[in-house]
């Protein structure tokens, strides 16, 4: 059995056999030869190998789908345009009009504004609870529920949830479980050795991990995956370009490096933080006085890259903070190699995706900040937080 930093360099890719290029070339095309009108007609009505379409299928889409695949211990993957157009393409798998899904309330905004907003105009409805119990989402369970939804940890205020009971509870009740696994990444976590049917990433993130592409991919079985492709994927067009497919490929070779500085880092940042007299809370599942630290400790090799944190005085506080940062990057995304800073309430979980009333009860507060550690000095990054903080 191979090591994950090996899968990371070698899974899914091998030197091309026309050239011997070590690179997996970009196979920037949108159409494939048919070497016969028969040949052809079987491609398209999936019935024989090869290429029909890019918005199908692409050799380099394919390299990056094998990798992804490999690395989350899955029977095959599925890449997509975007993480939205994962979570968007898996879910649209499992659910049609009347079906209900059980999710977590502490989840990224666009998918909270997907599941509230978006899906039940296809009839497809979603109750949010506090899934850090797990007798919460037992009692959410109905008679149409069809999938349970994971997000761990979670974003923005890093909760943990408890994935083995997630699945007893979807076994129990003949559901599908899917998991985004963004911030923990498969290098931290992974969700289908704990019995999770499908997982999704946006791979824009952590999976990519410099900041220059956009990128969805899930990861299950094999029968999934094919209706994926060939339902949601191929009609709804959520389709991965070749040439973003080799940028989250070159990033992904070093992903368990990247991934192992981003938590040493970020728990550094974590205890500075915790002990700083302007700041009132500290969101990082590494800390013992994070509340399902042991749970974390359980189901995680270690705690990502991702930290939250209030400070005193409230939002105007954080806003400051924000004003006030020289190193840490003002921008939402994550997983980026520098360190980017965040306002949830303001920008990913804005009234316009997250209600406020909802964003609050879900412990997302006005002055959270939302911290994704760098590849930076960690002494660089403490700097810079306390000058911004000493100046509120």
């Amino acid at each position: 059995m191979q090591g994950i930093y090996t899968k990371a360099v070698h899974a899914g890719e091998e030197p091309d056999p026309t050239s011997g290029a070590l690179s997996t070339p970009i196979y920037q095309t949108n159409a494939y030869l048919f070497p016969t009108p028969e040949e052809g007609a079987r491609r398209i009505a999936a019935e024989g190998e090869g290429w029909v379409y890019t918005r199908w299928g692409n050799p380099t889409v394919a390299a990056l789908e094998r990798k992804i695949a490999t690395l989350e211990g899955g029977e095959a993957a599925l890449a997509a345009s975007s993480g939205m157009g994962a979570i968007s393409t898996a879910l649209l798998t499992l659910a049609a009009g009347g079906d209900h899904i059980v999710a977590p309330h502490t989840v990224y905004g666009g998918t909270h504004h997907l599941m509230a907003s978006e899906l039940p105009k296809m009839g497809i409805e979603t109750t949010f609870v506090d899934a850090t119990d797990p007798e919460n989402v037992e009692e959410a369970v109905r008679e149409n529920t069809r999938i349970l939804y994971i997000e761990t940890p979670g974003n923005p205020n890093l909760d943990i949830v408890d994935i083995a009971a997630m699945v007893e509870i979807a076994k129990e009740h003949g559901l599908h479980t899917v998991a985004d696994n963004t911030f923990a990444t498969p290098i931290l976590q992974n969700p289908l050795a704990l019995g999770v049917d499908v997982v999704v990433h946006s791979a824009t993130k952590y999976l990519g991990g410099h900041g220059d592409a956009v990128a969805g991919v899930i990861v299950g079985s094999e029968d999934f995956i094919k209706k994926a492709r060939s339902t949601v994927l191929r009609h709804f067009g959520a389709s991965l370009g070749p040439f973003e497919a080799w940028l989250i490929l070159r990033g992904m070779q070093t992903l368990p490096l990247r991934v192992e500085r981003h938590s040493t880092n970020a728990l550094a940042v974590a205890q500075f933080l915790e002990g700083h007299p302007k700041v009132e809370r500290v969101f990082y599942p590494g800390l013992p006085s994070h509340p399902q630290h042991a749970l974390a400790k359980r189901q995680m090799r270690s705690f990502g890259g991702m930290l939250s944190f209030e400070v005193r005085s409230g939002i105007k506080a954080g806003e400051e903070v924000m004003r006030r940062v020289r190193l840490c990057t003002l921008a939402v995304s994550l997983g980026d190699v520098r360190t980017l800073i965040s306002h949830p309430a303001s920008m990913t979980h804005a009234p316009n995706i997250v209600p406020r009333e909802e964003r609050r009860a879900a412990g997302i507060g006005d002055g959270l900040i939302r911290l994704s550690v760098g590849l930076e000095d960690p002494s660089d990054i403490i700097a810079d937080l306390d000058q911004a903080l000493l100046g509120i």
